[in-house]
């Protein structure tokens, strides 16, 4: 496959697909009595799909590498809120896991594509 424009890849996709899920989850009331930690999560999710779509838009491999780890990173940091989401009560051991599960799976696509990145001749915005 290539892809032409980030809206083209799978982790995009994923990663849309986990923001709007932490987006549903913290409109319950539990999240609104916290608005700095709803806030929190809602940017860390949300920042996942905007810094692979940013790198993308760079044009080159290098700096696509790069916005893809900070993604991943992203994705570190929403996984710790949704610690913080369960401890408090916020949502269940069901949303947790659901979630969790989410964002595990795509940190490990998300790394397995830095790593076909690195090794792939591929230099320019489009890649397979």
């Amino acid at each position: 496959m290539i892809a032409n424009r980030f809206e083209d890849l799978e982790i995009w996709k994923d990663a849309r697909e986990i923001s709007k899920s932490i987006f549903i989850i913290t409109n319950f009331d539990d999240f609104n009595i916290d608005y700095r930690f709803k806030s929190q999560i809602r940017a860390s999710s949300g920042s996942v799909m905007d810094n692979i779509a940013e790198g993308f838009e760079r044009g080159g491999n290098k700096e696509f590498i790069q916005f893809l780890f900070i993604a991943k990173a992203s994705l570190g940091e929403c996984r710790s809120q949704l610690y913080r989401a369960i401890e408090y009560n916020y949502i269940n051991k069901e949303e947790f896991d659901l979630q969790f599960e989410k964002v595990i799976q795509l940190s490990r696509k998300i790394y397995k594509f830095i790593e076909y990145l690195q090794k792939s001749d591929l230099k320019g915005t489009k890649y397979h």
